[in-house]
C-alpha cells in the first residue's frame, strides 16, 4: 500500500511542477493586454476614479424624474460615470468594429456590415456623450 500512494503523490506532484512550470512561464496574451489597458482608460475617462475617492449618490430623485448626471460641470453623480463608461465603451467597440471591417475586405458583405455596424456605434455614443455635455453646460 506504501508504494501505491509513493508512486500517486510522485505523479501528482510531478504534474503539479509540469503545471507550475507551464503556469509561470506563461506570458498575458496581447489581447488580455489590449483589453486591460482600454478598460482602464475607460475608466478614468469616465470619472471612476473621481467617483472611487469622492463616492457621490448615484442618482437623484427630482420631483417626479430621477436624474443621472449632474446639471453641472464642477460635480458629478455614480450615475454619471455608469453612463460615460457604456457610451465610451459604445464608441470604443465601433471603432474596433469598423477596424475588423477594414480587415476582413475578402469577404465584402461581411465587411460591409461591420462598417455600417460600427459607424452606427460610434454615431450613437458621439451624439449621446454630446446630449450629456450639453445637459451639464445647460444646468438642466
Amino acid at each position: 500500500m506504501s508504494e501505491k500512494m509513493k508512486k500517486h503523490s510522485e505523479d501528482l506532484s510531478f504534474s503539479f511542477s509540469r503545471w507550475f512550470r507551464r503556469v509561470s512561464a506563461n506570458t498575458p496574451t496581447t489581447f488580455i493586454a489590449t483589453v486591460a489597458i482600454i478598460g482602464y482608460a475607460i475608466f478614468l475617462f469616465s470619472g471612476g476614479l473621481y467617483t472611487l475617492v469622492v463616492q457621490p449618490i448615484m442618482v437623484y430623485p427630482y420631483g417626479s424624474t430621477v436624474l443621472f448626471l449632474y446639471p453641472n460641470l464642477s460635480m458629478q453623480f455614480g450615475g454619471d460615470t455608469i453612463v460615460t463608461a457604456i457610451l465610451f465603451s459604445l464608441g470604443f467597440f465601433g471603432m474596433y468594429s469598423i477596424y475588423q471591417s477594414a480587415k476582413s475586405v475578402s469577404k465584402p458583405k461581411q465587411a460591409y456590415m461591420l462598417l455600417i455596424a460600427g459607424i452606427s456605434l460610434l454615431t450613437i455614443a458621439y451624439c449621446f456623450l454630446e446630449v450629456a455635455i450639453n445637459i451639464k453646460i445647460s444646468g438642466t
